[in-house]
């Protein structure tokens, strides 16, 4: 029982992680001067492709 619940809190903390970093690229692409829309699907992209979505992110900001 222990376990499941233990795994349960793994669950729930990665998918805070994830809101919590999409959130995050969305904010930063509006703070550096984006449009809403790009922003939006930063954000989208972060939250349904959590890793993948975050390093493209990363290496497109810079431009």
């Amino acid at each position: 029982m222990e376990v499941i619940f233990g795994v349960l809190f793994f669950v729930f903390l990665l998918i805070l992680l994830n809101i919590i970093t999409s959130i995050w690229a969305y904010r930063d692409s509006i703070r550096k001067g984006n449009s809403k829309e790009y922003a939006i699907i930063v954000l989208i992209g972060t939250l349904f492709f959590p890793i993948i979505g975050l390093i493209v992110y990363l290496i497109i900001r810079n431009d």
